[in-house]
């Protein structure tokens, strides 16, 4: 399949609408016959709803592809023949990918290496050595830009095929001190894909929407030092529901930075201490069918993304984590509330939650935001602390 011109900003435009994520965008096009009777059909469609959209018009399309373009990148469709065939058969696959540099990498077997960002000397070495070796054995090697073992997993393959995966847009990029990593990556023959519009800056649930294409774009993902409930777990859960490979590397029962890593190991992921390790387990898949998805373990609980429109009852709305409201009076930022309440000595969410005035829900996204920063530590009994 190969996109018009023309057939592209349709694409963008619905795809970029109030409500519409990748599952409602298949149902749309799947019950209009394409993306152009779906952007016809969705005002009145959700006008009848009580809840009207407007698709951004085909200038603000426009703007968003020249404004991609004159950063090197293009926007590449499920079905296209840019567009990994792996992230392709995921359930919510993005329905455009915004791709820069070269796509060989993005074509190439991968594996995904993601962890700690407060990642440990020996944690940040083992990175290294692993990312070179896959590398060296043909595999690309994918990651999501990070502190930590991200960041060291990209460096030691610019050579043989790095792939970052940006949580916002293109021209936003997270943390900005990595732009120089970014450029280092596509000058190197990598690649740089996003999922997000030019101009988005990444909010606390960008992340684990941008961990689902990590994930989806790998036959395994390896997590090095991860504690409970980290990102990267999220990111093992997805590629348990993709069926993908997940493997993990085991550390000091006394780190908390390998709770999570030596969870994984005992509840089935493979065990790797070394690059054969990852291999021997890849070497019947690379080159084969696609893997098909399966039920995972609880490992941690599922993220939501998107605050889809609920098309007659067809399509199961995917919610996104509304923040409560606060009280008439709390005017002060929540964020800053919550960093305030924060200390070095550990702390619940309940206690929190107590001393803010804000709720269970909203304490526990901004908790996931202040983490992504590098701003607080998990630990294994729930509680986190303030990083100084």
């Amino acid at each position: 399949m190969q996109l018009t011109d023309a057939q592209r900003i349709d694409w963008l435009r619905l795809i970029r609408t109030e409500g519409v994520g990748p599952r409602t965008f298949r149902t749309l096009v799947n019950r209009y016959g394409g993306a152009a009777g779906a952007l016809d059909a969705l005002p009145a469609l959700t006008r009848r709803q009580g809840r009207p959209v407007t698709p951004p018009s085909r200038t603000q399309a426009e703007e968003e592809i020249a404004a991609a373009a004159r950063l090197g990148a293009r926007l590449a469709a499920t079905g296209e023949a840019e567009y990994p065939r792996l992230l392709q058969v995921t359930d919510s696959a993005p329905p455009l990918l915004a791709i820069r540099g070269r796509a060989d990498a993005l074509a190439a077997p991968a594996v995904a290496i993601v962890g700690s960002r407060n990642a440990s000397a020996l944690g940040g070495a083992f990175t290294e050595r692993l990312a070179r070796g896959l590398g060296e054995a043909g595999l690309s090697v994918v990651s999501g830009l990070a502190r930590g073992i991200d960041a060291r997993a990209h460096r030691a393959s610019l050579g043989t095929g790095a792939v970052a995966v940006l949580a916002g847009g293109h021209d936003r990029i997270y943390p900005a001190n990595h732009a120089g990593l970014v450029d280092e990556i596509v000058g190197a023959g990598g690649t740089v894909v996003a999922e997000m519009p030019m101009g988005w800056e990444p909010r606390g649930r960008d992340f684990p929407r941008r961990n689902r294409i990590i994930s989806g774009l790998a036959y395994g993902t390896v997590v090095i030092e991860a504690a409970r409930r980290s990102g990267s777990l999220i990111t093992a859960r997805f590629a348990l529901e993709q069926g993908r490979e997940v493997f993990a590397v085991p550390g000091s029962p006394l780190d908390p930075r390998a709770e999570g890593t030596n969870d994984l190991i005992r509840q089935g992921a493979t065990l790797v201490a070394e690059v054969d390790h990852v291999l021997a387990v890849l070497a019947p898949l690379v080159g084969g069918s696609v893997p098909e998805a399966r039920d995972a373990p609880d490992l941690a609980d599922q993220p939501v993304f998107w605050d889809e429109i609920d098309l007659d009852g067809i399509t199961v709305p995917v919610p996104a984590p509304r923040l409560e409201a606060p009280e008439p009076e709390e005017t002060a930022d929540p964020r800053a509330r919550l960093v305030g309440a924060l200390s070095p000595s550990p702390v619940g969410t309940d206690a929190l939650a107590r001393a803010t005035g804000l709720g269970v829900r909203m304490v526990q996204t901004l908790l996931l935001e202040l983490e992504l920063d590098g701003r607080i530590e998990r630990h294994g009994s729930g509680t986190v602390s303030l990083i100084r």
